[in-house]
């Protein structure tokens, strides 16, 4: 889904958080034979010798280690454990509706409106310019939409209105006409 980040002093870059579909590998310096490679399950855990089921989403991968670390002290003796993200979920974002070339982008470097919308192949003929919808997840339960008129910042070639697209988003360019909705909505 989205790439996570945790917040960062200024000047300092943001840390990566665990999502499911990321793979850990678990290293135990003075007991290998307990060391894991695992994979974040769909509740955000995962499943470790020594140690069972361990929530690890949300946290960087140094958190993931604090977490560890405690449980396997029930067994181990000062337990020294390193934990590697082996792979991650790439952070992508969705282009959706009367686009050239709808579907799933990598989301690298800052990328806006506009430029999604180039990477999707720009509007179609039968296209709604002015009733572009960006749908941004704002935690587990909520999201947010918001609608954008495309077609007027393109006439007034006015970009002050250019949202910065994050990873997880989903734009939808409607045929013609939208009916209407809830800018804030319950996430099912």
């Amino acid at each position: 889904m989205a790439l996570s980040m945790a917040i960062a002093a200024p000047g300092e870059t943001p840390r990566y958080r665990i999502q499911a579909g990321d793979t850990l590998d678990v290293q135990y310096r003075l007991t290998p034979e307990f060391n894991a490679t695992a994979a974040v399950q769909p509740d955000g855990s995962v499943i470790l010798p020594l140690v069972g089921r361990i929530p690890v989403s949300g946290a960087t991968v140094e958190e993931v280690a604090g977490l560890i670390r405690p449980e396997a002290a029930k067994r181990l003796r000062e337990p020294e454990i390193t934990v590697v993200l082996r792979d991650y979920t790439k952070p992508s974002y969705t282009v959706a509706g009367e686009v050239g070339k709808p579907g799933s982008f990598d989301h690298r470097g800052e990328i806006t409106l506009m430029r999604a919308l180039a990477a999707a192949g720009w509007f179609k003929e039968n296209s709604r310019h002015s009733q572009v919808i960006l749908v941004r997840r704002l935690d587990r339960d909520w999201g947010e939409a918001r609608v954008f008129n495309v077609k007027r910042s393109i006439g007034r070639q006015d970009f002050a209105e250019d949202p910065r697209i994050e990873p997880g988003d989903m734009i939808v360019v409607p045929h013609n006409t939208v009916g209407k909705f809830e800018r804030y909505f319950r996430w099912a």
